[in-house]
């Protein structure tokens, strides 16, 4: 090993990395063109030593140098984290400038457990966060630009092999809509400068107690969540509700009894959760309850046995986003002792016999690359709800002996007497999220191998507007969609009517989605349907909705 490193010792630190990074793109052509799978992790550290360099090159240095006419088949073997693309879009969070907590002035403090803000130890950070973790970093060297911010992100996703042609923005850092009207506008301006699109909305309920919201300084009570729930899903918004475990005041038991109220109260059923467990950090309210003995949190082992518990009660509609804070370990001073609790709780589901069956679990994009599984038989399912006012829908393509999912669609009868867009009064249905999975395709093309861009959006899109049409009564079915997917439903006959993609329903002007539909799409098929509901509880409304129809 001494003689390689004096044959190259006169090279340069950057010539041996040149050198280094060119001789692993070759052996990797190698090997695809003699169809051989090579360990990259292995190769580089080998061909590195060889060159008597201390560390590995970049994956993004070798992802560079990789011809044109080798990108399409060697990049997506190189891709650098695949699970941040596989549900089929390239996720962006940006952060808000720092603000002072809104309810401050109507509680005389922020909650009691939030460590960030201009009123704390971390007064550099925005709200709920410390300024140590990746998204608040990112935001801090950009000096919380939005325009900087999602431009540096999209970048390195690009480097590190992702397709951004699809991408969905997370706008973090407290209560986004209490800031000035002249920068919300300002801020979203210069995202949609770089991207565009804004579909879903996030409200941090974290319990369903009337006392927990009080004594944990919410600045407002459980009944203004359910009633922003109505307001949201009426407009068509995909609701994500952040709930936290762990709370003062809160046993195991009246968690576990939280987590059950939150998934079959038809006044809550969130179509996401962010499931926040509670941690007790430096300078926040909680810190002095916990260094006075007056809060302690759960041992490690009951919390991941509690978050075990509540992936398991999880509906088959809600999709589980994250399982934790991002919070650095070193900062939390009580709460979450390990930064995998996912998959701690998952891992003791399978020891106790139970099974998580939440959206993001059974993703197809997720299983290939957790389980090394594809769907075969593929079947149209049908799951019927009611929830915050309204009629809900859950239509799906799933491989149901695998429980595999492919598509989904979330169908929603408009409230006549809540629904307050303009657009959408009247007999008004409305498709809150269309969403294919697996690896992302980019808008313009295709491939055979993966599930976006297969035809099961537009037979999840025919399948709503028949149910709009002969169960719902409606006239007319809106879209909420993003601006870069706006030409998509163009396809299928909808125009543009404020925020929404919109199509009449009216049999003197209604087009199916095939009538309307350029290029090859899947045949039809017929599938299995099921219209049994998930609790019994909805069998009722189903009913009275069946009976109101009829007449």
């Amino acid at each position: 090993m001494g003689k390689k490193r004096n044959e190259f010792s006169h090279l340069t630190l950057e010539e041996k990395k040149v050198v280094t990074v060119a001789e692993i793109v070759q052996l990797l052509i190698k090997a695809q063109d003699e169809k051989k799978d090579v360990n990259l992790n292995s190769l580089k550290t080998r061909i590195a030593a060889k060159y008597g360099l201390e560390t590995s090159p970049r994956l993004v240095d070798i992802i560079a140098a990789v011809p044109m006419n080798y990108r399409k088949s060697l990049v997506p073997k190189l891709l650098a984290k695949p699970i941040r693309t596989a549900s089929g879009i390239a996720v962006v969070a940006v952060m808000c400038k720092p603000h002072r907590c809104p309810h401050i002035n109507m509680t005389g403090n922020i909650c009691v457990y939030c460590p960030g803000g201009p009123d704390s130890d971390f007064e550099y950070s925005t709200q709920s966060y410390t300024g140590y973790e990746p998204t608040s970093m990112r935001a801090i060297r950009a000096r919380y630009d939005p325009y900087l911010q999602t431009r540096h992100r999209v970048d390195q996703l690009k480097q590190l092999g992702h397709s951004v042609d699809k991408v969905e923005f997370i706008v973090m850092g407290g209560t986004f809509m209490s800031l000035p009207e002249e920068y919300r506008d300002y801020f979203i301006r210069n995202l949609h400068d770089a991207l565009s699109g804004h579909k879903s909305s996030s409200v941090e309920e974290a319990s369903v107690y009337e006392d927990v919201a009080r004594d944990t300084n919410r600045g407002h009570t459980v009944k203004a969540v359910c009633e922003t729930f109505n307001l949201a899903k009426d407009a068509g918004y995909k609701v994500v509700a952040h709930m936290m475990p762990d709370l003062p005041n809160v046993d195991l038991e009246r968690d576990i009894e939280q987590f059950i109220e939150f998934f079959e109260n038809p006044n809550f059923r969130a179509d996401g959760l962010k499931i926040y467990p509670t941690l007790v950090i430096r300078g926040t309210g909680l810190y002095e309850l916990w260094k006075t003995g007056r809060y302690k949190s759960y041992p490690p082992s009951v919390l991941v046995d509690l978050i075990a518990n509540i992936l398991a009660l999880v509906p088959p509609w809600t999709r589980v986003y994250r399982v934790q804070r991002d919070i650095p370990m070193p900062l939390v001073s009580s709460g979450v002792e390990h930064g995998n609790l996912r998959e701690l709780a998952l891992q003791r589901m399978k020891d106790l016999g139970l099974k998580c069956r939440d959206v993001r679990t059974r993703e197809v994009g997720i299983t290939e690359i957790h389980e090394k599984v594809r769907p075969n038989d593929v079947e149209l399912i049908r799951r019927d709800y009611y929830a915050n006012g309204g009629w809900e829908t859950f239509l799906s393509y799933e491989d149901p002996e695998q429980d595999i999912l492919i598509g989904l669609l979330r169908l929603r009868k408009c409230s006549e007497e809540t629904t307050y867009r303009p657009e959408l009064r009247g007999k008004c249905s409305i498709v809150r999220e269309l969403h294919v999975y697996g690896s992302v395709v980019p808008v313009s093309g295709r491939n055979v191998k993966k599930f976006q861009h297969q035809g099961y959006g537009a037979l999840l899109m025919e399948k709503a507007e028949d149910i709009a049409i002969n169960e719902h009564g409606s006239d007319k079915i809106a879209v909420i969609s993003g601006v870069g997917t706006r030409n998509y439903y163009r396809k299928l006959g909808y125009e543009l009517e404020g925020p929404y993609m919109l199509k009449s329903l009216k049999p003197e002007f209604y087009k199916s989605v095939f009538d309307c539909v350029d290029g090859d799409v899947i045949p039809k098929s017929e599938g299995t349907y099921s219209r049994k509901s998930w609790t019994l509880n909805d069998d009722a409304w189903l009913k009275k909705y069946d009976r109101e129809h009829s007449q």
